[in-house]
């Protein structure tokens, strides 16, 4: 499961640098022209790189695997396979209100694939019992993510897209340090 994440973040890595066009300009004036696109990148490599990097804590906390853990794992992965297509409208429309809303959709849909994942994890491993489950307590910042998303979505299509990209970014502050729940459950 670990190994097909891996390869599917790669891939959603690479696809989404290949959106990135070299201007057509030859001075930094034509490179500033796609800051939007470069932000837009930015934002997503970010977010992809914190589901990557707290993915591999959370299955470091664990000891089995099965059928519904990786439907559930397949259901991330699908979610983050529309983050490049998202995130080039996004970027491309200069954050426009409905790729701006979309982006927020696929977050969403990103946070709730992970919070079903994690329960599904914590299930199969000992439930409410279980060292996961002890290490993520409330789990406050799946929580959060999910209702920063939510906000985000309608305040895009409210014409507030630029309170959308702050509530983005705001989550991607969140998990931006590593679970340290998680990590000190591996450490022991």
């Amino acid at each position: 499961m670990a190994a097909f994440s891996d390869g599917v973040v790669a891939i959603l890595i690479t696809i989404m640098v290949l959106e990135l066009k070299v201007p057509d300009g030859r001075d930094f004036a034509s490179l500033a022209a796609q800051w939007p696109l470069f932000l837009a990148y930015v934002l997503s490599f970010v977010n992809i790189g914190l589901i990557w990097n707290n993915h591999h804590h959370l299955l470091h906390a664990v000891e089995k695997i099965n059928g519904r853990v990786l439907w559930w794992n397949l259901l991330l992965m699908f979610m983050l396979s529309l983050l490049p297509f998202a995130t080039a409208w996004m970027g491309e429309s200069h954050f426009a209100n409905a790729p701006t809303a979309l982006y927020g959709m696929v977050m969403l849909g990103l946070a709730f694939a992970w919070m079903l994942l994690e329960r599904s994890l914590i299930a199969d491993n000992g439930g409410s019992e279980s060292k996961l489950a002890k290490a993520l307590g409330a789990d406050w910042k799946t929580y959060a993510s999910g209702g920063l998303n939510a906000v985000a979505i309608p305040m895009a299509l409210l014409g507030a897209a630029w309170v959308s990209v702050l509530c983005y970014l705001a989550v991607g502050a969140m998990w931006f340090i590593p679970d340290r729940r998680i990590e000190n459950l591996v450490a022991h």
